[in-house]
């Protein structure tokens, strides 16, 4: 802590002589620790210190220059002789910006371990995940990382770094509560006869206190922790890092081989034009050796081994939201080249004409068959469906040809399914007779 710490100082103040003050440089910062929220401008800083005493009144002074804390959430707790040490309260000397003091009444002598906590903002984080798939294409290895953002104005060094994914609800905007020229406004504009010397505002301490006991876990812990916290989840990051103003640091969060996943090629028209689009199926449970914890929103990369010697191949991306435990998930990586559909209308026909008393047309069918050719060029096998949308609800479907599965999905699509090899096509034909007119009736007698 640098900029902040630099002007942190401990005043001995003699109890016979308040006129007399010894001079003390704060040791330096023993740990800290960062929980980070993702889904507002807060983060719970934690850090200890050992603080040298002396019996009597001691007075601590406290300077946030240049940063973006919440003057109105410090918080400072002893962690040894509790009893014997009284932290009676931190006041704001009027007229004097980002500063405050506070006033200690102690039984002992030496050097306490004392915790201060606070809230501050621009600290943000946001997930990130890469994916390498075996050579075959079943499984996958998952990596999840966390890129920290620290715009605070405070360096942080050797920071344990945890992350929360959930929602936080705030009154205040801490970055507006660290803006303000005096913690509690300007002297002069209270009630008259009020202190010039305010006390701390109960929100931001409440709101401090509440973080800090659902964030609760031991400092020292190096692996990766995730707990469940009611309506948020925590996630502790392995190890320390060093976070300086201004940057951004990539930090790892779970590393998890053999995640079974399924490769998925589909071609729908309607939806995609006339590509081929890519996707990967994994769900977030015990089988996939998934399922500890739900997994932030954030973008795969998704590579392939193709050799010994663990060559990558880039095989696409896809952005996702937060995935439960439990819940499967779908990514889209894209269109590719390397398997393609090719539906080519073959005949276009009617029959079956239906008249009314008039001679007019009532009703007819309309006959069209198509010829649909699939490739795969690439060097592992692949599964395709292919989705065709129909214009009417009242169709039947004659197939032939390469067919692995055939579905009929609501009342106007349906789901073919076909399995390459490598560097192999397929090809199949199907005709669709669509019924119009009166001759919807007799397709509704043979379908009940």
């Amino acid at each position: 802590m640098k900029r902040m710490m630099a002007l942190l100082m401990i005043f001995i103040l003699s109890g016979a002589a308040q006129a007399k003050v010894d001079l003390t440089t704060l040791p330096t910062r023993e740990t800290v620790q960062l929980t980070i929220y993702n889904s507002a401008d807060l983060t719970l800083a934690r850090e200890s210190r050992a603080l040298t005493l002396k019996e009597g009144t001691n007075a601590l002074q406290f300077s946030w220059e240049n940063t973006l804390i919440d003057p109105t959430s410090l918080e400072m707790l002893p962690k040894n002789h509790a009893g014997q040490i009284d932290i009676a309260e931190l006041v704001y000397p009027p007229r004097v910006r980002n500063l405050g003091l506070w006033n200690i009444t102690s039984e002992v002598s030496g050097k306490v371990p004392v915790e201060i906590s606070y809230l501050t903002s621009g600290l943000s984080w946001r997930a990130f995940y890469m994916g390498t798939l075996s050579p075959d294409e079943k499984t996958m290895r998952l990596q999840g990382y966390v890129r920290v953002t620290n715009n605070s104005g405070e360096d942080y060094e050797d920071a344990q770094v945890r992350v929360i994914v959930g929602k936080v609800h705030l009154l205040d905007e801490i970055a507006i509560l660290a803006g303000r020229q005096y913690p509690y406004g300007r002297p002069g504009e209270v009630v008259p006869r009020q202190p010039a010397v305010a006390a701390p505002a109960p929100r931001s301490r409440m709101v401090l206190r509440e973080l800090a006991a659902a964030a609760e876990a031991p400092m020292e812990a190096k692996e990766i922790v995730k707990e469940g916290l009611s309506e948020y989840f925590l996630y502790t990051i392995e190890g320390t890092e060093t976070i300086p103003n201004g940057w951004s640091k990539r930090l790892q969060s779970f590393d998890v081989e053999g995640v079974p996943v399924i490769n998925l090629y589909k071609y729908e028209q309607q939806r995609y034009g006339n590509q081929v689009v890519r996707f990967l199926n994994f769900a977030n449970d015990e089988d996939h050796e998934l399922g500890d914890t739900p997994i932030p929103d954030g973008t795969l990369k998704v590579y392939r081994t193709t050799d010994e010697q663990q060559h990558l191949a880039y095989e696409g991306q896809s952005s996702f939201k937060y995935i439960p435990v439990g819940e499967e998930v779908e990514l889209n990586l894209g269109a590719v080249a390397d398997v393609v559909v090719e539906p080519k209308l073959m005949e276009v026909k009617s029959e079956n004409y239906r008249f009314d008393r008039n001679r007019n047309v009532a009703g007819w069918d309309d006959v069209e068959e198509y010829g649909v050719e699939v490739r795969n060029t690439r060097d592992t096998a692949v599964k395709v469906e292919i989705r065709r949308n129909f214009d009417s609800p009242y169709w039947e479907l004659a197939r032939e040809g390469q067919i692995d599965a055939f579905e009929k999905v609501d009342l106007d699509t349906v789901k073919f399914t076909v399995e390459l090899a490598p560097h192999t096509k397929k090809a199949f034909e199907y005709t669709l007779r669509s019924y119009r007119g009166v001759r919807t009736e007799d397709w509704q007698r043979r379908s009940r």
